[in-house]
């Protein structure tokens, strides 16, 4: 079966031009990573609200395939750390080397230092260099031996991982679990999709379809339009009133989380064409920015019987205003 060759957008520059550029990237990557058009988009708003992505599941299903699709279409450099055991932070962060000539100790950037990084199997890491991410993921940062190295402008990172029972997996800290702005479950593509994976109609084997729909100025252009959706005062007290109603009911959901559903809730409503945020946004976004973020109640809750309870939550909040 031939190839389709690869879709060419010029840079987009003009204000105007970002919004459907940016749906155009949207459009071309669901047709890559087809029967799963909500955790598409969702995972692509994330990087336009300038978050991470938890991708969860089995073996097989996609999740790497999504991973570089997004990476495909945002452009920019491009890194993928496989997680094993033995992966040290300096693996990760990069390290000071002696350099004879200079005389002095040279910093080798590690492989966090790109636009798009995927952490493929980030539970299969060690607890000590799964930590090496925090700074990275919230300050955009590197601080090695008193020095402090900036990381590329946009940064994202998509991180994968298999289910906890399997052999060689260690749990994520809820440390680490709150830097990411949502977690995405893809399950198994219905008939129709799979079909049209085995023929090569679409999967991994598309990728090189994709191609990046703006330059790095463009998705800064992008991000920056994101965080200038306007939010009333009205919709601020229905993300505050749902943020008590979790945290009394004993779930773990901190400011960093109630920020990040802030900005995932924006980026929906700029790739709907609104310039202001709804109740409804929020609405749409809340279980895959908490699904992740700490038990429920006493109780270890898995991701399927967070997203009951949070949808529960859902119902019983009115959004009428107080």
């Amino acid at each position: 079966m031939t190839q389709a060759p690869p879709i060419l957008v010029p840079p987009v520059r003009s204000p105007e031009g970002i919004r459907p550029a940016a749906r155009a990237g949207l459009a071309a990557l669901q047709s890559v990573v087809v029967g799963k058009e909500a955790q598409v988009r969702r995972a692509f708003a994330t990087m336009l609200a300038g978050g991470h992505v938890l991708l969860e599941d089995l073996p097989g299903v996609g999740k790497t395939t999504l991973a570089k699709g997004l990476s495909r279409i945002l452009g920019g450099s491009f890194q993928r750390v496989q997680g094993t055991n033995d992966l040290l932070p300096s693996d990760l962060l990069g390290v000071h080397l002696w350099d004879a000539k200079e005389q002095a100790f040279r910093f080798q950037p590690g492989p966090v230092f790109c636009h798009v990084l995927l952490l493929d199997e980030l539970n299969r890491i060690g607890p000590k260099t799964q930590s090496a991410m925090l700074e990275a993921m919230v300050e955009g940062q590197v601080t090695l031996d008193r020095s402090t190295h900036k990381l590329p402008e946009p940064f994202f990172v998509i991180a994968t991982q298999n289910p906890l029972d399997h052999a060689g997996t260690f749990p994520l800290p809820e440390s680490q679990l709150d830097r990411f702005s949502c977690t995405i479950h893809l399950g198994y593509p219905d008939r129709a999709a799979e079909r049209r994976i085995l023929t090569g109609e679409a999967g991994a084997e598309r990728l090189d379809t994709l191609s990046p729909v703006l330059d790095l100025d463009g998705w800064r252009q992008a991000r920056a339009a994101v965080r200038s959706v306007k939010v009333a005062e009205a919709v601020l007290d229905y993300v505050e009133r749902m943020v008590e109603r979790i945290r009394a009911g004993g779930g773990f959901c901190s400011t960093r989380a109630a920020k990040h559903w802030l900005a995932l809730a924006q980026a929906e409503a700029w790739l709907e064409g609104r310039d202001f945020l709804t109740p409804d946004d929020l609405q749409r976004t809340l279980t895959d920015t908490m699904a992740h973020r700490g038990s429920l109640d006493d109780r270890r809750l898995n991701r399927g019987e967070r997203r009951e309870q949070l949808a529960k939550l859902l119902k019983e909040l009115p959004v009428g205003w107080t």
